[in-house]
């Protein structure tokens, strides 16, 4: 098998590229009540604006007045401006719980759509990449790096938007009142950008890599879990510990880097915000006392200071959200950029049956014959063929890494109906040339054909629809037994189910089981032995009734006595059908019709058994116990 990485591959990341595809999840949610968020968040900067803006008027008109003497006049202006600032400041806020509320609605919305499109890209990538990929890391991506994306489309586009549209509106608002004064901000607000981009800069790379060590993490723990039992057996615990420690530090290194750079900006925005609000004070102080500016606009500037560098700290604070979620996307948009499952077959199985004339039929009739439908581009003609199960490989070259061979110029045949057996040493490609039939790997050099077709011209789908497989790892899903046995065919009923089950031997300890049929299987089927997991995978493939079966190492998991009780309803599920049979106990092949014997990716021996004991080669030497499989 190809070997399989732990993390993501280090390349340039595109954060403003990322950005723009995150934010189309998010107009694609929709676009009108987009606009009213927009607009609320207008309102509701501005609010704060023209809220400060009238403590100008408050103060020169009416409380320097006041202070001179009682005025009724004067008294109630002062009152119904206060209440207008008041009802300035409460629709503001308003506006900003709106928009809050309705971002939170949306960006689950945004979110909801990517893992869609995560899923959905996943069940199209070929085996290749799970076989290269850690299940774990990628895991991460579902649960992790979705999780900070929710942050930024919840709150951190807001909240940028909103500084944003107050920074320009104190702005202007401050060059109408004093250029002086402005200049002074302008001169803080450039050290502050500085200091932004410089420690931003860094955090932005420690994010990075704090995503790609959480996935390694997520990834060993999940490799860890699984095989706990293998652990525990040969005393692997602090080995086990060590190598978690290790990249457990390392994520732990990165982390505090990230958020060190992210977190000290917020302490340094806002000590540098209260310096900018005393010299402005004191700047003011004096250009009032040379009547350059009224006591009011001083109060308002002061107002626009504190309004002008809170935002930058926001922003700063922010910062720390945005980067993780770009950091996090950008690893979900590297699995939904992967290559799909290349497909480019046309030939397509179908349900036919026979007119008068002897002509196929399509039909949608159950009891209708399996037929390969193969359409001819040259005159538009089309061909249906019977699905018989005739496998045929010639001069095949195959090898799951470029320049490294594992199957090397392998030809065989395998007649309807037949029972083929694989026999040789770990990694001689027995599972490689089942994996080939499956088409989960294209072939390179050489040609498979299937009843006569190769089967690169056959719709991967329906390949696979006319196979059945059974591993020697058996997977069970979340659900019922019935459920599990009817994966095989989701159209079979429960009679059909049943009657599998009794093909495979399985139907009497189901029966014993607390809900029999209907009995839950959680955690992979963790309820039941081994052997028993087993007989239900063999009764998934028989509800299949595929023509062409395959089994490797289907028996591994079953003790003696139940092989020897299944061996009856197994010589039933293969009758009348092309059969693959991969074995490490020679016992289970002996009555196979062609027995090959592979040995570094090469066909080696092949006959029956009879033929290859007379031979008293390489097969001889393993029957009779001279020379064992590795």
């Amino acid at each position: 098998m190809p070997p399989r990485r732990m993390g993501p591959p280090a390349k340039p990341k595109n954060i403003k590229k990322t950005f723009g595809r995150i934010f189309k999840y998010l107009v694609g949610t929709n676009k009108a009540v987009l606009f009213l968020v927009f607009a609320l968040v207008i309102f509701s900067s501005s609010a704060q604006v023209i809220g400060s803006s009238m403590l100008k008027p408050i103060v020169d008109n009416y409380i320097e007045p006041l202070i001179s003497g009682p005025d009724a006049e004067k008294l109630r202006g002062f009152i119904t401006t206060l209440i207008m600032m008041g009802c300035i400041y409460v629709f503001g806020a308003l506006s900003t719980y709106t928009y809050q509320r309705i971002m939170l609605s949306l960006s689950t919305k945004a979110l909801l759509n990517i893992r869609k499109d995560l899923f959905s890209k996943m069940e199209t990538l070929p085996l290749k990449y799970f076989d290269t990929h850690s299940h774990g890391e990628i895991m991460s991506r579902y649960t992790n790096d979705t999780d900070t994306i929710r942050e930024l489309l919840s709150n951190s586009i807001v909240s940028t938007i909103s500084s944003l549209i107050t920074v320009v509106s104190v702005f202007v608002m401050m060059l109408t009142y004093s250029w002086h004064l402005t200049i002074l901000v302008v001169m803080m607000l450039c050290i502050m950008l500085f200091l932004t981009k410089k420690i931003g800069g860094n955090s932005a790379k420690y994010f990075i890599k704090q995503q790609k060590d959480l996935g390694a993490v997520n990834g060993y723990i999940e490799e860890m879990i699984e095989g706990q039992k293998v652990v525990k057996v040969f005393c692997h615990e602090d080995k086990a510990k060590e190598e978690f420690s290790s990249l457990n530090n390392a994520l732990c290194a990165s982390a505090t880097n990230a958020h060190t750079f992210a977190n000290i900006l917020m302490p340094i925005m806002g000590n540098l915000s209260r310096i900018l609000y005393a010299i402005t004070a004191m700047v003011g102080s004096i250009l009032t006392i040379n009547n350059i500016l009224t006591l009011g606009a001083v109060v308002s500037f002061l107002q626009f200071t504190n309004q002008f560098s809170m935002p930058v700290s926001q922003m700063s604070q922010q910062l720390n959200s945005i980067l993780t979620a770009l950091a996090g996307a950008e690893r979900i948009f590297d699995i939904i950029d992967e290559e799909s499952e290349v497909d480019n077959g046309y030939v397509t199985l179908v349900k036919a049956k026979k007119d008068e004339d002897g002509n196929w039929n399509e039909t949608s009739d159950k009891n209708g014959t399996w037929v390969w439908k193969h359409p001819h581009s040259a005159d538009g003609s089309v061909s249906y063929i019977p699905v018989e199960g005739r496998v045929e490989f010639d001069n095949v070259v195959f090898g799951y890494e470029e320049n490294k061979t594992v199957l090397g110029g392998i030809t065989l045949w395998a007649k309807a109906g037949q029972k083929i057996a694989f026999v040789g040493s770990t990694g001689a490609g027995k599972t490689t040339i089942t994996n080939l039939i499956n088409r989960f790997y294209d072939v390179p050099d050489g040609k498979i054909r299937y009843d006569g077709i190769n089967i690169n011209k056959i719709k991967k789908a329906d390949l696979r629809r006319s196979l059945s497989m059974v591993l020697q790892d058996t997977h069970l899903f979340t659900g019922s037994v019935i459920d599990n046995i009817r994966y095989g065919r989701l159209d079979a009923t429960d009679e059909e189910c049943i009657n599998a089950a009794k093909l495979a031997n399985a139907h009497s300890f189901i029966k014993h089981l607390p809900q029999g049929y209907d009995t839950l299987l959680v955690s992979d089927g963790a309820n039941l032995s081994q052997g028993q997991r087993q007989l239900i995978a063999i009764a998934r493939a028989a509800v299949a009734d595929p023509p062409v079966l395959i089994l490797d190492e289907a028996t591994s998991s079953i003790d003696t006595r139940t092989e020897a009780l299944i061996e009856k309803g197994m010589d039933s599920l293969m009758e009348g059908r092309t059969t693959f049979v991969i074995a490490h106990r020679l016992s289970t092949v002996r009555n196979s019709d062609a027995i090959m014997v592979l040995e570094k990716g090469e066909i080696i021996e092949r006959g029956n058994h009879e033929e290859l004991i007379a031979k008293r080669g390489k097969y001889y030497q393993l029957y009779t116990g001279m020379f064992e499989l590795s």
